[in-house]
């Protein structure tokens, strides 16, 4: 399911602009098993992933573990970090962000304590994770973004951020090591990532 919104207003505090969408999104009542973002000037609307996907995150939490920065924690779940310069709030499966990005009693985080975001891909998904979080995580400083394309089985980390994206990119088929580069400078192993 998607939510639309007609047309944008340039105000800023109308039921369209972005602040009204991330209100629309605070007063939503998601069904168990979603999750809501603003990508595009939409309130998407999505399903959780599939089971075993919470074996392939635990993984790559507990490979990073050790390499987070320091003040940075690596978790998963629903939380909504917002990039209002780009208007979109993503909840990525993966985040490891600065602890102090979590000091607060609103459900919205602020997306510039991001080091590492990683999405799982799903076919309702794989599409906005190929493109718009690619070039919005990017713009917005966020210095690893780990694509984990479920679909293909192979996994792509992107570094580098600038104002077009990200500038650099590595990827390796599910079942190899995939360099994660500063700052957490470590070896993903890939093994365990496809289906049962």
């Amino acid at each position: 399911m998607t939510v639309m919104a007609e047309r944008p207003t340039t105000t800023g505090t109308g039921p369209d602009s972005f602040e009204g969408l991330l209100r629309t999104l605070d007063e939503l009542d998601v069904p168990d098993g979603y999750k809501a973002e603003i990508i595009r000037g939409n309130i998407v609307v999505s399903p959780w992933s599939k089971g075993y996907y919470l074996d392939v995150m635990e993984l790559v939490c507990e490979q990073l573990r050790q390499h987070v920065p320091e003040g940075h924690r690596v978790s998963y779940g629903p939380f909504l970090y917002v990039f209002p310069g780009v208007e979109r709030a993503y909840g990525p499966d993966i985040h490891v962000a600065h602890r102090s990005a979590s000091r607060s009693t609103g459900n919205e985080l602020d997306g510039e304590a991001l080091s590492l975001v990683a999405e799982l891909t799903s076919a309702s998904t794989r599409d906005d994770d190929l493109t718009d979080k690619v070039v919005t995580y990017g713009k917005a400083g966020v210095p690893v973004y780990l694509l984990l394309d479920m679909q293909e089985e192979q996994a792509t980390v992107f570094s580098m951020p600038s104002a077009k994206g990200y500038e650099a990119r590595c990827t390796k088929p599910f079942g190899e090591k995939l360099p994660i580069p500063e700052p957490f400078g470590c070896v993903l192993d890939t093994t365990g990532f496809t289906a049962p």
